[in-house]
């Protein structure tokens, strides 16, 4: 079976690594045993990402994206996807100049969503994602509601995200607690949360989780795969 070769712009480690081996060993149950499309990676530090992001500069966070989409153009990557919500406020920069088409990750979570009958969502990752507009103009062009927690837990979840998650630190009180949270969204009409920072659903017992989940992550890699084979 012939697929198109993927490239995957990458940020932060752990995010990135659980949607490379989502895609990879999903792919079998299309392809055979052991089979998947090609795949490439290109990462620049999570550090110079950052120093863009708390900086509100979205075009020194596309540039990275975009040469990052370059290099892997240049090696052979036919679509791209970015296993990170937060550099997806870039987007609308890097669409306008990629070599290559992109998968957004908050519009394959928007699909989902609407397949699985939610109509208000509540939105766990990054300050800068929960606070921007990545997952508000996605629900709004499919007539989804998102609801974020309260500026509190949005700080503390932000820590969560980079003082343990991107290091791959998966602590027993940061998950009670993201379950106290999602326990609170559902008090306020959420139906399901997203977890919108690709390290979360390391974290997250989805079978245990106050509320249905949609796993952000690997939402995305099954789309690649299916665009690969498409």
């Amino acid at each position: 079976m012939m697929a198109r070769h993927i490239g995957i712009v990458a940020c932060s480690a752990e995010g990135a690594a659980l949607c490379y081996t989502t895609f990879c060993t999903e792919a079998a149950a299309r392809m055979g045993r052991h089979e998947h499309p090609e795949v490439s990676m290109h990462t620049h530090p999570l550090a110079r990402y950052m120093a863009g992001i708390e900086a509100g500069d979205w075009q020194a966070v596309a540039d990275l994206m975009l040469d990052s989409a370059r290099r892997l153009a240049r090696i052979g990557a036919q679509l791209l996807i970015s296993p990170d919500n937060t550099i997806h406020q870039a987007m609308p920069l890097v669409q306008a100049q990629s070599p290559l088409p992109w998968l957004h990750i908050a519009e394959e979570v928007m699909a989902a969503a609407r397949g699985g009958g939610y109509r208000r969502l509540a939105i766990l990752g990054t300050r800068f994602l929960m606070e921007g507009p990545v997952y508000r103009d996605a629900a709004a062009a499919v007539g989804v509601e998102v609801q974020v927690p309260d500026a509190s837990d949005r700080v503390r979840i932000n820590r969560i995200i980079f003082d343990e998650l991107v290091y791959g630190r998966l602590l027993s009180e940061s998950r009670e607690y993201l379950g106290e949270v999602m326990s609170a969204m559902k008090r306020r009409g959420c139906d399901a949360a997203v977890l919108g920072c690709t390290e979360i659903p390391l974290l997250v017992d989805a079978a245990a989780a106050p509320l249905p989940t949609l796993d952000s992550t690997r939402l995305l890699a099954r789309a690649a795969l299916r665009e690969a084979l498409r």
